[in-house]
């Protein structure tokens, strides 16, 4: 066994593989950018080492830094993570040609199962079901309309290096294939230094699952079920269950077979993942193989009771896998979320900048928290916005979503816009609830965007409680001030008016044994908990029920969210309550002349001048960010009046970019 390891990776991919490298009494090196000094994987590891600037193409992507990394701490061994390395086989080859062992495949996998064109033609000669399509190299747009037509619309435009739903794009007539050929490309050159691109047949109403595989170098391929990624925007997982709620015994027999017979057909070795599209008849194809560990690997550690992890460095060190495919079980269920630096509400752009405050979930039997931050760590523009993966787990999928509910609820994140109320959304949806997913939920639930109407509480009066509840608390606690004129101490009243938004609520907060009862609308509310001032966190027991509000103040309101929404309260004696209305409202500045920056980026194309005429559906500007292209265009017919930043300038949220006239 190893004595010593690198992790060539950060954030949460690289304290996950040190804590396993420790428990097995493995000592860990970490490598840091500028960027990430003095991040949490670098303090972790029981050493570290700078590697370059925060860019990744200067510092985690390149191989002799991390190969002169190892052999200044005596590193016997590499461990990738997922992302930059993790499927370069270049990268294999250095550290096999330096003498350091690859925790992962060997070099002619990943060559093989990391070209998608290569891939599917290995997977159609093994016997794996494949998706009709056109795997040779599209020479450009006009012939990406050719292979089109003939494939028939809808088609995926894919890049051939590509993962994580970077240079992919559905198109469905010729223009949009030509825009979508441009795209992809661009995004594939930007991502993997490979613009080759390939087109598939684009499955109607399909389900995103995949095999987990793990291979030894003694000729021992095993199966370890599948995964329902399906939940998915713009290509990128959003949710991840294990089992699926769609698979049968048989298909999943039949899947996990096919995923063991290309892991062969390759001489796979080490943690891999098989990935399927799979029809409304369970009809299954082959999508591709990422030949790495997974993000979502852990909701099959929780289903398996086995730790990846530690079984590929275990491969690596050229042990046999312990236990054969009749040893694997399928227990419970189990879930993971993303949450990520982003806000839903303004289309989901990324958000940068420090968490300021920051308290995960309480980990138990139930629930685990995979991330690489803490309080007053930096998300930074230069790399995935991933904040953490939340993953829960329960007897059944009702109870792994109930557990997921609980634990968003209790996730405490300021200083940056997150997707905490986007993915309760989810979970709340009786859709999802059901069980019936396609990689086109998302798109077809949220067609115009995810709005903060797309949530409602369960019962609208809880919040209205609550905030009652707060603001009692608040008068008891100054009621008990010292040094009060004796005979004139202060009384607090029982009856209140809840102002939120444009809505007035009359309610009635009486002491209790052991807490409050709130009337809200007629409703009697008993509250119960042990709650103090300045704690971010409420966590009661309403009527029996045990819930978890998160709290903040907002100037002289009350700001409480609870699965995925949020209530301002402003708490008043009655007669305040009735000179509201009288209050004037502060109109927002008009910036409809404007297009402002959505998100913070690159601003990569910018051919407009003053005066230049645009047409409603052309295109603006194109602004970079995550390595992703988005192309901004007009909604209406507009004249340019000023062009108010330049190509190659970096952009902050709602900076302006243009003014019209």
């Amino acid at each position: 066994m190893f004595e010593k390891i690198l992790i060539a990776n950060r954030g949460e991919i690289a304290c996950r593989v040190i804590r396993t490298a420790r428990r097995m009494g493995i000592q860990t090196v970490a490598v840091f950018s500028d960027a990430d000094r003095g991040a949490l994987h670098m303090r972790m590891a029981d050493e570290a080492v700078h590697i370059g600037p925060s860019a990744s193409a200067e510092s985690y992507l390149v191989i002799d830094k991390i190969i002169d990394a190892c052999k200044q701490t005596g590193a016997q061994a590499v461990h990738p993570g997922y992302g930059f390395l993790s499927e370069n086989a270049g990268f294999a080859a250095a550290l096999d040609a330096a003498g350091i062992a690859f925790i992962g495949p060997r070099k002619h996998a990943i060559t093989r199962m990391g070209d998608k064109i290569t891939s599917k033609l290995l997977a159609e000669k093994a016997g794996v079901h494949t998706i009709p399509g056109y795997t040779g190299v599209i020479s450009g747009p006009d012939h990406a309309v050719e292979v089109a037509r003939e494939i028939g619309y809808p088609v995926m435009l894919k890049a051939s290096a590509g993962g994580g739903g970077k240079g992919m794009r559905v198109v469905g007539n010729d223009d949009e294939c030509r825009d979508g050929f441009e795209r992809a490309a661009n995004e594939a050159k930007s991502s993997f230094g490979d613009d080759r691109i390939f087109a598939e047949k684009f499955i109607q109403e399909p389900r995103h699952i995949e095999i987990q595989i793990m291979a030894d170098s003694h000729g021992n391929v095993i199966y370890l079920g599948e995964r329902e990624c399906s939940i998915q925007r713009r290509h990128q997982k959003v949710i991840e269950e294990a089992p699926s709620p769609f698979l049968d015994a048989a298909t999943r027999k039949a899947m996990g077979e096919q995923a063991v017979l290309l892991a062969r057909a390759v001489d796979y070795q080490s943690a891999g993942t098989v990935e399927f599209i799979v029809d409304a008849e369970r009809n299954f194809f082959f999508l591709e193989m990422n030949t790495r560990l997974q993000v979502e690997h852990p909701v099959t550690e929780l289903i398996t009771g086995l730790d990846l992890v530690e079984l590929m460095i275990r491969i690596a060190a050229g042990e046999k896998l312990p236990i054969d495919q009749s040893d694997v079980t399928l227990t419970g269920w189990a879930m993971e979320a993303r949450v990520y630096a982003e806000d839903p509400l303004r289309n989901f752009m990324p958000s940068i900048g420090r968490l300021v405050h920051y308290i995960a979930p309480q980990e138990s039997a139930t629930v685990r928290v995979d991330t690489g931050i803490e309080e007053g760590s930096e998300v930074s523009m230069f790399y995935d916005p991933l904040i953490a993966k939340l993953i829960t787990c329960g007897n059944d999928r009702d109870q792994a979503i109930a557990n997921m509910n609980d634990a968003l609820d209790a996730y405490y994140i300021r200083g940056v816009s997150h997707n905490i109320s986007f993915l309760n959304a989810i979970m709340a949806h009786p859709r999802f609830i059901a069980g019936r997913l396609t990689t086109n939920f998302i798109a077809e639930e949220y067609p115009d965007g995810f709005h903060a109407s797309d949530i409602t509480p369960e019962d609208p009066g809880i919040p209205i409680a609550m905030a009652g509840f707060v603001h009692r608390t608040y008068m008891d606690r100054a009621a008990r001030l010292n040094g009060q004129l004796r005979s004139h101490e202060r009384k607090v009243g029982e009856d209140f008016v809840v102002l939120s938004g444009h809505a007035q609520h009359a309610i009635k907060v009486v002491v209790v044994a052991g807490g409050y009862e709130v009337t809200v609308n007629e409703t009697v509310y008993r509250i119960i908990s042990n709650w103090r001032m300045g704690l971010p966190l409420i966590r009661a027991e309403i009527n029996g029920r045990p819930l978890c509000f998160q709290f903040d103040r907002v100037g002289l309101h009350y700001r409480l969210s609870h699965r995925g929404t949020q209530i301002d309260a402003l708490v008043a004696i009655p007669r305040a309550g009735e000179l509201s209305v009288h209050m004037l409202e502060k109109v927002p500045p008009d910036l409809s002349k404007f297009l402002l920056s959505p998100m913070p980026g690159l601003l990569v194309r910018c051919a407009l001048q003053a005066g230049d005429e645009v047409k409603a559906g052309e295109e603006l500007v194109v602004v970079e960010a995550m390595k992703m292209e988005n192309s901004l265009r007009a909604d209406q017919d507009i004249i340019i009046a000023k062009v108010l930043a330049k190509e190659g300038e970096s952009l902050v949220v709602d900076q302006p970019i243009l003014e019209f006239e």
